[in-house]
């Protein structure tokens, strides 16, 4: 038998310990003497969570994606209901993007941000539609229709350089599939002679106007009997190709992205399959990794087959499959340590690993408590209580040794709260500064020494619930006030770089954030939804946080991140809560008590919040 050596031209190099893995190390191997193992740097399969579109089921059945994108550039639009409504995906969560002007659902789209197309799909009637919008990831523009009415098209390619296939006609010819091919050059749309072996619909398929991949499907009327046939096009004709090892299609369209050389499946129905399968241009093979909920009814995205996500469908969940020498850890949300006293509306400094939180309210007539607790990453621990008991979203900022807590209701007193400032040493607590402006519901950031303190309720008129103040470790002074005066809201970040988000006004719940910059308050990009009383986590305006609270829809698990521009998906919590508190970063946060009303207790449960990670892995090599 060949030594290594001798086939590779270089020996196993022989380490006492594993070394610091990077991208460099792909393909190498060594021997750990320590362990007596052999290892190596290998790509391997694997599928992670993702976070869900904005809208919920049924709304994101049936959706139109652009197929081809790549895996942080997509955008989906349109879907059940009839929507018009499209979101943008950056690779870690979907954000609004601009409204279609033809509503509808089972479309049709390619390309990538900024320059899609979407094409076709059902409009009320209902009918079969010759629809064609451009996308510059700002706003859609109707262009020129395509050459005939379908629904249930597939296809791939550039805006320039588009391809779409197969599809069914107007109703009652539900019972015709189409086996034609169009092509579009960012103009106008062409059919040329070419058509497919076997008519279809509800197919999926990937690539572009010279190398194109057609697969599943249904080849009859709505609610045929899913297909496992294959179709590949170079151009010219299209060719039956070894078809799927598992049938799938009949009206919940799976998602297949890549090229005719390296496709991936994923999805399908019915019923709605988990399987994957990987296409090398000459045979399918079952991946021996799985989707972990079945899809079907999905749309997709991904410019290679080892990219791939799926997405949208009839259980809004959306997972990626991966071929990576990384091992990759979706983001997510998990159970943390109970807090010792449940409480709501309290305030908070610190990191996921060292935390706290002080004051809030809690039972059933809500008074507010001194109690502070201190977090080590695993469990609660009492510490001095604050000298002024106080709650309902009082401020709070800093760290476990050097906190800051401001502003509150205090018990017996008026809604417009005090303008009590109190500092943490650690241990305990002892009075500072008082606030320039009494008040309660208001957000906090920074540290004890550069803290801000925006927003909030005071006592009429509104106008005083803009007021903003900084804090320098002395003395609070006035600042430009926010140019949206409210309540309930949420901020974070520093002193000179600073957020804040939501809120209420008197009349109304709100949607718009501010950055701070030190001086001055701007606009910054608009919440996906509006709400209020959530908890935020962030290190800068750039890189934040915001999970739970409420909004007329009742109480929320969503949570949204913030880029410095705008706003996206992130993993929802386990369980919905308003008047809750968090801390953190947008990578490493804690979410911390509030309230789920009917129910009046105040939660001690804790969740906590870990951003997507990737991490070089090596494999241990068996003989095996």
């Amino acid at each position: 038998m060949a030594t290594y050596e001798e086939i590779h031209g270089k020996r196993v190099e022989v380490l006492d310990s594993d070394p610091t893995l990077t991208s460099s190390y792909e393909g190498q191997v060594w021997y750990n003497s320590t362990t007596g193992t052999l290892k190596s740097v290998v790509s391997f399969a694997s599928v992670s969570s993702e976070a869900g579109l904005n809208r919920s089921a049924p709304t994101a059945l049936q959706m139109a994606s652009a197929s081809g994108g790549p895996s942080d550039a997509n955008w989906v639009a349109g879907g059940n209901t009839y929507v018009n409504t499209t979101e943008e995906w950056n690779g870690s969560g979907w954000s609004g993007g601009g409204n279609l002007n033809t509503a509808g659902l089972n479309r049709s789209g390619f390309g990538t941000l900024p320059a899609g197309v979407c094409c076709g799909g059902l409009v009320p009637g209902p009918a079969a539609t010759t629809a064609t919008e451009e996308y510059n990831a700002t706003a859609w523009t109707s262009v020129n229709a395509m050459p005939e009415a379908l629904r249930g098209l597939c296809g791939g390619g550039t805006l320039t350089a588009g391809i779409m296939y197969s599809g069914h006609g107007n109703p009652p010819l539900y019972s015709v599939a189409s086996d034609k091919t169009k092509y579009y050059d960012g103009t106008n749309w062409s059919v040329p002679p070419a058509t497919m072996n076997t008519a279809r619909a509800n197919m999926s398929g990937c690539g572009t106007q010279t190398a194109a991949l057609g697969v599943s499907g249904e080849n009859g009327p709505v609610g045929t009997p899913a297909q496992s046939m294959v179709e590949e096009y170079d151009g010219s004709t299209w060719t039956v190709a070894p078809s799927l090892n598992t049938t799938r299609g009949n009206q919940g369209p799976a998602t297949c992205q890549g090229s005719t050389t390296n496709a991936t499946m994923l999805g399908g129905n019915p019923p709605p399959h988990v399987a994957i399968e990987n296409y090398n241009g000459t045979a399918w093979s079952t991946n021996p990794t799985s989707l972990a909920t079945g899809q079907s009814q999905s749309a997709g995205f991904g410019a290679s087959g080892d990219n791939i996500g799926v997405f949208g469908g009839s259980n809004n969940i959306a997972e990626k499959y991966s071929v990576s020498i990384n091992t990759v850890t979706a983001a997510a949300w998990a159970s943390g340590g109970g807090l010792n006293t449940g409480r709501k509306a309290a305030g908070t400094a610190g990191s996921q690993s060292a935390g706290m939180i002080f004051g809030g309210s809690t039972g059933p007539d809500n008074a507010c408590i001194a109690n502070t607790e201190q977090y080590n990453g695993s469990t609660w621990s009492e510490v001095g209580d604050l000298n002024t008991a106080r709650g309902m979203m009082l401020g709070g900022c800093g760290t476990q040794t050097a906190g800051l807590a401001f502003g509150g209701v205090v018990n017996g007193q008026p809604n417009a709260g005090t303008a009590d400032s109190e500092e943490f040493d650690g241990s305990s607590w002892s009075e500072g500064d008082n606030l320039g402006t009494a008040r309660s519901k208001l957000a906090g950031f920074g540290t004890q020494t550069a803290a801000l303190g925006a927003g909030g309720y005071s006592s009429p008129p509104e106008t005083t619930w803009g007021r903003t103040e900084e804090y320098n470790g002395a003395s609070w002074s006035e600042q430009t006030d926010m140019s949206t005066a409210r309540r309930y809201l949420m901020g974070f970040g520093t002193q000179t770089a600073g957020l804040v988000a939501g809120g209420y006004t008197s009349t109304a719940i709100q949607d718009a954030a501010e950055e701070y910059n030190g001086a001055s308050w701007t606009t910054g990009g608009t919440m996906l939804i509006t709400l209020g009383t959530a908890g935020s986590a962030g290190s800068t305006n750039t890189a934040g946080l915001v999970f739970g609270g409420t909004n007329p829809t009742g109480n929320l698990t969503t949570t949204q991140g913030y880029d410095g521009t705008s706003w996206s998906t992130r993993p929802a919590l386990a369980a919905a809560r308003k008047l809750t508190s968090g801390t953190g970063t947008n990578t490493a946060a804690l979410c911390m008590g509030g309230q789920n009303p009917p129910s009046t207790q105040n939660l001690q449960t804790v969740e906590e919040f870990t951003g997507a990670t990737e991490t070089v892995t090596a494999k241990t090599l068996t003989t095996s």
